[in-house]
């Protein structure tokens, strides 16, 4: 069982980086987001998408924005694409993690410094 919910959850992240990258048209999404992976309950009726953006606070906050108007849009996707008796209801959730390594790699630059 466990096994199968990493591959749900994996297939669920890679359509939609695939519907995110190439289908969705909002002007607001034109920064670098990424997906970094999704969580979905076990009775399959929820699902978190956790994604990374590239940017400024403010980009940043338009951009969830975005993915958030575009969930039913993202939804219809993963339905098609996806065979689930059940598709979950999708929440975008923002993750710091490639910003946060962004800034843990400078810290390391600046004390190897010579």
């Amino acid at each position: 069982m466990k096994t199968r919910m990493i591959r749900i959850n994996d297939e669920i992240a890679r359509v939609t980086a695939d519907t995110i990258r190439s289908e969705l048209s909002d002007p607001r999404i034109g920064t670098v987001v990424s997906v970094m992976g999704a969580e979905t309950t076990s009775d399959l009726k929820h699902c978190k998408i956790r994604v990374s953006i590239l940017g400024e606070k403010e980009e940043q906050k338009k951009v969830m924005e975005a993915l958030t108007r575009a969930t039913g849009f993202v939804r219809k996707r993963l339905a098609d694409v996806i065979n689930l008796r059940q598709t979950p209801e999708i929440k975008f959730v923002y993750d710091d993690a490639i910003e946060h390594g962004m800034y843990m790699r400078k810290l390391i630059d600046e004390v190897n410094k010579p």
